[in-house]
């Protein structure tokens, strides 16, 4: 009888073992910037923990890793709504965050994409005004605000710290000055990689300067962000995007991931942030405390 139960236990075994074999891994995506190592890094680790067998590709550029999900290379990537919208399907009209994320299910949908449930956080740009002009400046509470300012003054030591990307983009400097009818010039603007933007801001060298949301270095540097009042930044909610054969692989996927996107808001996003970007801890040591705070059943 003994002998009989190991011979059904080892079938059973590797009966388990060809079965997790026929289960391809899950391959996840990150770009280059600390929020999405975050993301990828959370979500590997939390997959793993249910079994999955995970593979993160991180480092990537935007566009290689909107290829490498749409060719089948990756299976999964946090994607945000506003950099599906306009940059990948070419959607240029004002949408509020429910519709921004309806009509990119809609159109990644039909290239086999699924967006599945989102987070509770958008990473969109913002102005900010560094703490020494905020204190001086009570006033100054949206870029309508800032604008009157610049006009008010017009002086040349009114810095505006922009990134290049954004600089050179035509939804991005050239549309805010159309629309805020801004005060804004060559004379006035400073254009440099995005870090050195919070560096500058921090060190209360420019007048304001254009942020992430969700950057850790908000808080940390005290960093005041402005309204947008006439919405000119599209809505960038992010949501784990995971192919359609892969959710075909894998049934329970979608449900397990719906509640971990729900931990994530803009608060969360700046303290882990923070914790990698002022705090110099690694992005898997910050994964693995979140996901012990926040246990998932």
């Amino acid at each position: 009888m003994k002998k009989i139960c190991l011979i059904l236990g080892g079938i059973l075994l590797l009966a388990g073992i060809a079965q997790a074999a026929e289960k391809p891994p899950i391959r996840i995506g990150a770009r280059v910037f600390t929020e999405q190592t975050l993301l990828a890094e959370i979500t590997s680790q939390y997959l793993r923990a249910k079994g999955y067998d995970v593979q993160v590709t991180g480092g990537l550029g935007s566009n290689l890793a909107r290829s490498a999900h749409e060719s089948g290379q990756l299976d999964m990537l946090w994607e945000y709504t506003g950099v599906s919208l306009v940059a990948y399907n070419h959607v240029t009209e004002k949408l509020d965050s429910e519709q921004s994320y309806a009509r990119v299910k809609e159109l990644d949908g039909k290239k086999g994409l699924v967006w599945l449930t989102p987070s509770k956080f958008s990473n969109t740009y913002a102005l900010a005004l560094p703490k020494n002009v905020a204190d001086e400046y009570p006033q100054i509470n949206s870029i309508s605000d800032l604008n009157k300012v610049l006009r008010e003054q017009d002086k040349a030591s009114n810095l505006v710290a922009l990134d290049t990307e954004f600089a050179n983009r035509s939804d991005g400097l050239d549309g805010m000055v159309q629309l805020y009818d801004m005060n804004l010039s060559r004379k006035n603007i400073r254009q440099m990689d995005a870090g050195l933007v919070y560096t500058a801001l921090r060190n209360g060298q420019v007048f304001a300067g254009l942020v992430y949301t969700t950057d850790g270095r908000l808080n940390a540097f005290k960093l005041k962000l402005l309204e947008d009042d006439k919405h000119y930044f599209p809505d960038y909610t992010a949501a784990p995007v995971v192919r359609q054969a892969t959710l075909d692989a894998h049934p329970q996927l979608a449900a397990q991931l719906k509640p971990l996107a729900e931990l994530f808001d803009d608060n969360t996003m700046r303290e882990l942030n923070a914790r990698v970007d002022v705090d110099h801890q690694s992005p898997s040591t910050v994964a693995a405390d979140f996901l012990r705070q926040h246990p998932i059943n």
